[in-house]
């Protein structure tokens, strides 16, 4: 009994103890939330703009921005107005809404605003160092030379290549439509999922492997496209998973999918390595437009030729900075494209009409009359932007022109352009998929922005007014855009004449989005079925 006694004593002394311990944290944490909804309450800095309401601190409007992101910024614009702040994560994060909030932020002067300083944590472990986020502002621009056309600089007597934008030129423009097509033509021989006159496939998947393929090797080469069917294809995997929301924080956590990912990062490095190591060693002539052979002999401003360690970042950051956006678009389209049977045929038909009935081989001059072709992927751009929100850190305390808020260097910014794209008094019926809408050629030059501006990398459109902007604005606009259009235009096209589209009869409409990850995209599988058009 006594030896009982003194156990049952012991358990009901540790049991006392963790009562009290989880008295003392509910207690805690009632006062906390207590002292945060008085705070908000009690506490109104006219001169900044008005936070949203949320009962606990530090996670805020976390959760709720984070399941749909839209939903909470249409949400909050009824009820705060197009300036707003809420807290994410335990920073207070402003949101200006609207083509006024676009241009505030992403037009913001270098001074003002900082891209990098958001970014770096979750990138450089992806890419690797020396590129994109992880370099002085001067440098990215000069990196992004390597993309679109720029002139000569001349120095002296010597002509000295800058980084020449070679990579999206006409000429390597219509050197990657027949790639492109070849890709497609070849996934479809080969997968089980396309076998017979008629069946289903799982979008998402399918157009993520599509466009990995398409764009490796019209961009980087025979070399890189090969090693996609065997080790890429897991290493780009688990370099992937470093984009996860939570390495915005903790990028250096020892979590599994971190150490994947800087594993991942080490080896596709190398293999880039190895590719530049034997082009230089054989010094064969090059054999296409892909930019490591435009980058290997390429120089920086200064004159100093780009090493071969940032080359490889460079191609990792050019992989995977692409495909996200480029596949969840391509899915969306073909979604959309299942959900109007009309349309797809609409398309067909335009091919059929515009090129002849004997449906000519694809090129990127046939491409550019293929009006509703263009239509269709302006119109799923408009309703399903690849990223929702744009941050930017505030360097300088930012008056927000006809209100009274100043932004303290304390809040990071965040622009939502797929705000405005949403918007009824930009777009009737805003959440009607109707490429039609854009017929009107003078309602389609509304939403191109005249002005233009150059950062170091060429002239582009600076986008202040426009309410339709898919690859962003400003000095960190989107330099791949004339190539997504192209990658776009030529996987529609050929799908089309491959295939008729249209939704299993137990599903209606189309898949919810997937926010939550940095890059939207349809939640889960998505399944379509079509059928073999006549004589393919």
């Amino acid at each position: 009994m006594g030896l009982l006694a003194v156990a049952l004593g012991h358990n009901l002394s540790n049991t006392s103890t963790l009562l009290a311990v989880v008295t003392v944290f509910a207690a805690f944490a009632a006062l906390a939330i207590l002292f945060n909804v008085l705070f908000q309450f009690l506490h109104r800095d006219p001169k900044e703009p008005p936070v949203v309401f949320h009962w606990i601190p530090f996670l805020g409007s976390t959760i709720t921005y984070g399941i749909d992101p839209y939903k909470f910024f249409f949400r909050c614009r009824r009820k705060y107005g197009d300036v707003f702040t809420f807290i994410l994560l335990g920073k207070k994060t402003t949101v200006c809404l609207g083509t006024k909030g676009n241009d505030f932020i992403l037009n913001g002067k270098l001074k003002d605003v900082n891209a990098e300083e958001i970014y770096h944590p979750l990138t450089t472990p992806v890419f690797g160092k020396g590129v994109v986020y992880d370099c002085p502002n001067a440098k990215l621009m000069e990196q992004k030379k390597v993309i679109t056309p720029n002139n000569l600089l001349l120095l002296g007597a010597n002509r000295t290549i800058q980084f020449v934008k070679f990579g999206l030129t006409a000429e390597a423009l219509r050197s990657y439509v027949p790639l492109i097509v070849g890709e497609v033509q070849d996934f479809i021989k080969r997968s089980s999922e396309f076998k017979g006159p008629m069946g289903s496939f799982d979008v998402p998947s399918t157009m993520a492997e599509i466009t990995i393929y398409t764009a490796s090797r019209s961009l980087q080469g025979k070399e890189v496209r090969e090693k996609f069917d065997s080790s890429f294809a897991e290493l780009y995997h688990d370099l992937d998973m470093g984009f996860s929301p939570i390495n915005f924080m903790l990028p250096w956590a020892p979590l599994p999918h971190n150490k994947k990912r800087d594993h991942a990062q080490r080896k596709m490095t190398q293999t880039y390595m190895d590719i530049i190591k034997a082009r230089r060693k054989i010094a064969e002539k090059k054999d296409s437009e892909d930019m490591i052979w435009n980058l290997m002999g390429s120089k920086y401003k200064n004159g100093t030729p780009i090493p071969d360690i940032e080359i490889a970042h460079m191609m990792i950051a050019l992989l995977m900075a692409g495909q996200h956006s480029s596949s969840a678009t391509i899915s969306w389209i073909l979604l959309r494209l299942a959900t109007r049977p009309d349309i797809a045929e609409e398309l067909y038909q335009e091919q059929l009409a515009v090129l002849g009935p004997d449906l000519p081989s694809l090129t990127y001059d046939n491409l550019q009359k293929l009006a509703l072709h263009s239509h269709v992927i302006r119109e799923t751009l408009r309703i399903h932007s690849p990223i929702h929100s744009i941050m930017r850190k505030v360097k300088s305390p930012m008056v927000v022109e006809g209100t009274p808020y100043v932004i303290p260097t304390s809040h990071v910014l965040l622009a939502a352009p797929g705000v405005t794209s949403k918007s009824s008094e930009h777009f009737p019926n805003p959440t009607e998929w109707e490429p039609h809408r854009w017929d009107d050629d003078i309602k389609l030059h509304q939403y191109e922005d005249e002005e233009k501006v150059d950062y170091g990398y060429g002239l582009v459109s600076k986008g202040g007014s426009s309410p339709y902007l898919p690859f962003g604005m400003g000095r960190h606009r989107c330099i791949g855009e004339q190539f997504a259009y192209l990658q776009l235009a030529t996987v529609t096209a050929t799908m089309v004449r491959l295939f008729s589209l249209k939704n299993p009869e137990d599903v209606q409409g189309i898949v919810e989005t997937d926010y939550s990850s940095l890059f939207s995209r349809p939640m889960g599988s998505a399944v379509v079925q079509w059928k073999r058009r006549d004589g393919v």
